[in-house]
């Protein structure tokens, strides 16, 4: 971006949304020659904000709030413009397709005096429509929480009404947020202006402020016979912004809806619209009504500014936040997890029945053969249970249980083999056997004249018994569990490695040479 482009003024897509992957990338370059200007940087900032639903006019809206700053913020009309002038700034256009992706602000910071006749800077920000079909919950929510966050106003656009819908997407939006935000405790965000645009009922409520703050008071009224999720939405949204507000604009006509070759003419905008932006525009830019950004009750730079937009934004590229969620995403899950519970309350209730604490020792084949009986119950009542989401959706959460049921069945062979025992009285008896057999070693290596292996298998013996004791103790007293871990782990190596091959061949002997003796007595 060039210098002359700046000194133009154009919107500059500072915060820029990959599609592909859904992810937001901050173009710190462009921030900087924007926000660290000699003029500005050290300057105050005012930032004005407009949020919400896509193709709504939020673009549109914003380049009057660049007419009223270029004229000098006063508060005569003339500001508004002539009648035949295209309205020009922020990217517009008409149609139902989505124009404004990521986040954007005006190249060119507005140098006016504050309400304390300090010089301040007023920097204009026009955010990505929420709710269009290339965006995900968390896009709508990166975008609408970094803008909140970053704003000192922030202008919620919504179309015709405040419905239930607009108060449940800013609790998530604003919550969203503030978990960003290290210290909420106090209220974390400064103004939020509720702009309804269209308003089709004057009779019930005038244009303006008044009109609006009364239907505000109305949408967020607290009352004993709502329902508690209904109150918390509207304790939330109060409890998050220090200043709340709300203005019904009327609609601009049907030039401006209906003609494709609509450029903004005052010529072709109804004289009410016009009436009310006379009076909406000087209310949130005016030098009596700027509002300074603040940030944990210190007024915040230019320069301080950029240092914000580059630690928000790392937050959202983190995975320190949870995953924001549709109403239908968070039920289904919640839906799905209730099934994979009583599908694996099901499988351990089963096998309690077949190797439970109180149950003696099943050999391992009975084992599996229960194990399998017990899955396939447990999975065939996860697939015959109502679930919302559609079977693709479902099908993690039927490999979630397939993986749960397999770490549960470890557990229940780890207990199963502790019954056992010959398992149990392994690491004593191998340690003992080992001690016999160094006794036997020692005095033939004595007999023969090898005294040094005599030496080497008497050091072998004392260290078994050694061992054999330590184990013992550590059994008896519950203390020093992980050298007992390691004593199990030895026993089970000289057992797996020497002794079982040894045992086995015995055995083996021992069947052979008694089967031939048993065939032997029946030939006589």
């Amino acid at each position: 971006m060039s210098e002359n482009q700046v000194s133009a003024g154009r919107a500059v897509p500072i915060v820029i949304s990959n599609s592909e992957d859904h992810t937001f990338e901050l173009d710190e370059e462009a921030l900087e020659k924007i926000l660290l200007q000699e003029k500005v940087r050290d300057k105050k900032v005012i930032v004005v904000s407009v949020a919400g639903a896509f193709r709504k006019g939020k673009s549109f809206l914003l380049d009057f709030f660049l007419r009223y700053l270029h004229s000098g913020g006063q508060y005569s009309n003339e500001w508004i413009g002539a009648e035949d002038d295209a309205l020009t700034g922020f990217p517009w256009r008409g149609g139902s397709e989505r124009d404004t992706t990521g986040i954007l602000i005006w190249s060119e910071p507005f140098l006016c005096q504050g309400p304390d006749g300090e010089e301040v800077a007023v920097i204009l920000m026009d955010t990505q429509g929420a709710f269009d079909s290339q965006s995900t919950v968390k896009d709508c929510a990166t975008v609408f929480a970094l803008s909140t966050m970053l704003s000192s106003v922030q202008v919620y656009n919504l179309s015709q009404n405040i419905q239930e819908d607009d108060l449940q997407h800013l609790q998530l939006f604003t919550e969203y947020g503030r978990l960003a935000l290290e210290n909420s405790s106090a209220k974390p965000f400064q103004s939020l202006v509720f702009l309804v645009r269209d308003w089709s009922f004057p009779y019930e409520a005038g244009y303006g402020f008044e009109g609006g703050n009364a239907t505000l008071e109305k949408r967020l009224k607290l009352s004993d016979k709502q329902h508690v999720e209904l109150q918390q939405v509207r304790k939330h949204i109060r409890s998050c912004f220090q200043n709340i507000s709300c203005f019904l604009l009327p609609h601009p006509g049907l030039k401006v809806a209906t003609n494709p070759k609509f450029d903004g003419r005052l010529s072709d905008i109804d004289d009410d619209f016009k009436k009310q932006l006379r009076t909406l525009v000087p209310s949130l830019l005016a030098p009596d009504q700027l509002i300074s950004k603040e940030i944990n009750g210190t007024k915040v730079t230019a320069r301080a500014l950029v240092e914000y937009f580059k630690a928000y934004i790392q937050i959202y590229q983190g995975d320190e936040l949870p995953e924001p969620k549709s109403m239908l995403q968070a039920t289904a899950e919640a839906n799905n997890l209730a099934a994979v519970a009583n599908a694996k309350d099901i499988y351990n209730k089963e096998m309690e029945q077949v190797c439970g604490g109180d149950k003696p020792y099943l050999n391992p084949h009975d084992m599996d053969a229960a194990h399998e009986r017990c899955r396939e119950q447990a999975m065939t009542l996860f697939n015959s249970t109502k679930k919302m989401g559609g079977e693709e959706f479902s099908a993690q959460y039927s490999s979630k249980l397939g993986g749960e049921i397999e770490e549960q069945y470890e557990i229940y062979c780890r207990s199963n083999d502790s019954k056992n025992i010959f398992n149990a009285a392994r690491t004593p008896a191998t340690l003992f056997s080992v001690s016999i057999i160094m006794y036997f070693l020692s005095g033939c290596f004595g007999i023969i004249g090898l005294y040094s292996m005599a030496n080497f298998a008497n050091v072998l013996l004392g260290l078994s018994l050694v061992l054999l004791f330590a184990w013992a103790y550590i059994r008896y007293s519950g203390k020093y569990r992980e050298p007992g871990m390691y004593i199990d782990m030895l026993a089970d190596i000289i057992w797996n490695s020497i002794l079982k091959n040894v045992v086995e061949r015995l055995i083996y002997q021992s069947s052979k040479q008694a089967m031939k003796k048993a065939l032997d007595k029946k030939t006589k």
